[in-house]
């Protein structure tokens, strides 16, 4: 059974960090795009980041230089530290997974084929 569970969400003042983290069960982690979406209240779910099997990221320019990206193929393992967050970043943080066949799925939210729950990520003024 596949699974994405998503932890370490929370609140936290702008201007400040959080690590959130992803960790995958019941599929070939190795082989597999990860990647990080967002949806604020009332907005449509955004790509944040996109990572391949060799951890090669792309980010979205919303939060490239403050947000990073770490994979661990060994334990199944994504995480993305948030840093300088911001009132506009509070939304809830999904994690999503394609294999690698096929097109790069980058952050388009159709290509990608499991999901987690996601974790609420509120930052206040």
């Amino acid at each position: 059974q596949v699974q994405l569970v998503e932890s370490g969400g929370g609140s936290v003042q702008a201007g400040g960090s959080l690590t959130i983290s992803c960790v995958a069960s019941g599929f070939n982690y190795a082989s597999y795009y990860i990647a990080w979406f967002r949806q604020a209240p009332g907005k449509e779910r955004e790509g944040v980041v996109v990572t391949s099997s060799g951890s090669i990221t792309f980010y979205a320019d919303s939060v490239k230089g403050r947000f990073t990206a770490t994979r661990d193929n060994t334990k199944n393992l994504h995480t993305l530290q948030m840093n300088r967050l911001q009132p506009e970043d509070t939304a809830i943080y999904y994690c999503a997974a394609r294999h690698v066949r096929g097109i790069y799925p980058g952050l388009t939210e159709a290509n990608y084929n499991y999901w987690g729950q996601g974790t609420q990520v509120t930052v206040s003024a």
